[in-house]
C-alpha cells in the first residue's frame, strides 16, 4: 500500500484509520480528534502507542518519532513505558532544578532582601540589590548557597578591589555576609563563608566615604557657589544636602508637602528614610532660604529640587555625584561625605551630646527599647545643632582662603554663597 501524502493527511475528514506502513497508522475517530498512532508485537503480544495528535504532530514529525518507536521496540522496550519514564524523570530533573534554583545564592539574596523592605526604603532595597547584582551574581549567583567557599568570596572581592572601587567591596562583603547569615537562619545553608573574611580588605575599605572637612570643605562651598557650568537646581540640592546632612535620596525625593515653613521642619515620611523611621528635620535659617530660592525659581508643588528635564520627576541620582566629579572632586568628596563632615566637625566641637548628632544624622539606636522613642526625640536639641552647622557653613565659605604669601582674603563670590543667606 503506498504511503500517505501530507495532502492526503489534511483532507481527510471521514472517520477511520489510514496506514502509513510499519505499524504507522492516521486515525480519525468520531468526536473528530485527529492522531497517529503505532501498532506493535513485542514477544507475541501486540500493543498500541498513541504518538500524538495532528496537526500538532505533522506526517514527516510523525514518521521521524514512529522510527524512534521501531527502535525502541527491536530492543523489547515498550515505547508507551519509555515515554513515561521519560517524563518522570524529566519532572525530577525539574524539580531538582527548581530545587537548585531555591537554594542558589541569588535567589536567597532577593529572598533576604524582600524580608527587609519594611524596614528599608525603596532607594536602599535597590541599591542593595544593584551592588549584588552587579558584582555577586555573576560568579556566584547561580551556585548552591551551601556549598560556596571563602575563596569564592575572596574572588569577587578582589575583583572589585582590582577596578579601585574600595568602598563597593567594604559594601558587597557585608552585603554577601548579611545574605549567608540568613541562609543559615532560614536553614538553607549550614555555614557562612564571607565571615572569614575578616582582615581581607585593604584598611583603606573601613574608611568613610570621601569627604572633606575645615579649610577644605570651605573650599568645596565656594566653588559650588562659583561655578556657572552647574544646573542652578543641582547647585542648590547640594547647599541643601551639606546644610541637612542628609543623604541625597531623600534630598531628591523631597517634596513640597513635606516642608512645614512656619515651624521650619522638614518632615520626611517613614518610606522613603533608609531604616523606615519618619524623621524630622530642623531647618536652619540658610536651609530655608535655600528653600526659598528653589520656591520662586522652580515654584512650590512637588519636588523641591526636580529634574531639570522633567518638573514631575526628581533628579537622577547622579546628579549631583557627577557635579562633583566634574568639578574635579572625583575620590576627594561625595553628597554623601556631607554627613561625614557633619558628623566628625559636629562631635570635634563638644558642644552637641553624641546622641544628638547621630539623631538628626537618623542612625539607627542599637538600643532597640531606647531606639523607640518617637521621632522628634531631641528635636529642640537638634534644632541648635543644626543651626549651628548651617551658621558653621555660612562663616567658613564667605571667610576665605589663604594665598600663598598667607594674606587671607575676602572670598570674591560672597555675593552668591551661602554667607549672602538672608538672616533670621
Amino acid at each position: 500500500m503506498p504511503k500517505l501524502t501530507a495532502m492526503q493527511v489534511r483532507n481527510l475528514k471521514e472517520p477511520g484509520r489510514f496506514s502509513d506502513g510499519n505499524g504507522l497508522f492516521y486515525e480519525i475517530i468520531k468526536t473528530g480528534i485527529k492522531r497517529w498512532m503505532y501498532r506493535y508485537k513485542i514477544v507475541g503480544k501486540s500493543g498500541i502507542y498513541i504518538i500524538g495528535r495532528y496537526p500538532e504532530l505533522s506526517l514527516e514529525q510523525a514518521r521521524k518519532k514512529h522510527r524512534e518507536a521501531r527502535d525502541l521496540v527491536k530492543e523489547g522496550l515498550s515505547p508507551a513505558r519509555a515515554r513515561r519514564a521519560k517524563k518522570q524523570e524529566n519532572v525530577a530533573k525539574e524539580e531538582q532544578e527548581k530545587e537548585r534554583r531555591n537554594n542558589s545564592f541569588k535567589f536567597v539574596a532577593v529572598e533576604w532582601i524582600d524580608t527587609q523592605k519594611d524596614r528599608w526604603s525603596n532607594d536602599h532595597a535597590n541599591a542593595v540589590l544593584t551592588t549584588l547584582r552587579r558584582d555577586a551574581f555573576p560568579v556566584i549567583g547561580d551556585v548552591a548557597i551551601d556549598i560556596i567557599t571563602p575563596p569564592d568570596v575572596l574572588k569577587i572581592l578582589r575583583s572589585i578591589e582590582k577596578r579601585g572601587a574600595l568602598e563597593i567591596a567594604r559594601k558587597v562583603l557585608q552585603r554577601m555576609n548579611a545574605v549567608f547569615r540568613y541562609a543559615v537562619q532560614t536553614g538553607k545553608a549550614t555555614y557562612n563563608p564571607a565571615a572569614d573574611m575578616q582582615g581581607v580588605l585593604k584598611s583603606k575599605l573601613v574608611e568613610h566615604m570621601p569627604a572633606v572637612f575645615d579649610k577644605d570643605l570651605a573650599k568645596l562651598l565656594r566653588d559650588i557657589t562659583a561655578n556657572n557650568k552647574m544646573l542652578t537646581i543641582t547647585k542648590l540640592a547640594l547647599q541643601f544636602t551639606a546644610l541637612t546632612a542628609c543623604r541625597s535620596g531623600e534630598v531628591r525625593n523631597a517634596r513640597w508637602s513635606e516642608m512645614d515653613m512656619q515651624t521650619k521642619e522638614w518632615h520626611i515620611p517613614a518610606e522613603r528614610m533608609k531604616m523606615r523611621r519618619p524623621h524630622i528635620v530642623p531647618l536652619s535659617h540658610q536651609a530655608v532660604a535655600i528653600l526659598e530660592r528653589s520656591g520662586n525659581l522652580f515654584g512650590t508643588d512637588g519636588l523641591v529640587f526636580p529634574s531639570a528635564r522633567d518638573f514631575d520627576k526628581p533628579m537622577s541620582d547622579n546628579a549631583m555625584s557627577k557635579a562633583l566629579r566634574d568639578m574635579g572632586y572625583k575620590g576627594k568628596a561625595t553628597p554623601h561625605g556631607f554627613r561625614s563632615s557633619f558628623s566628625s566637625m559636629a562631635h570635634e566641637s563638644n558642644k552637641f551630646p553624641s546622641e544628638v548628632i547621630e539623631k538628626a544624622l537618623a542612625h539607627e539606636e542599637k538600643n532597640k527599647i531606647k531606639g523607640a522613642y518617637n521621632r522628634a526625640e531631641y528635636l529642640e536639641q537638634r534644632r541648635d545643632l543644626l543651626q549651628w552647622w548651617g551658621d558653621m557653613l555660612q562663616r567658613i565659605e564667605y571667610e576665605t582662603k589663604e594665598t600663598g604669601s598667607g594674606v587671607v582674603k575676602e572670598n570674591e563670590n560672597a555675593a552668591n554663597c551661602l554667607s549672602n543667606l538672608p538672616s533670621y
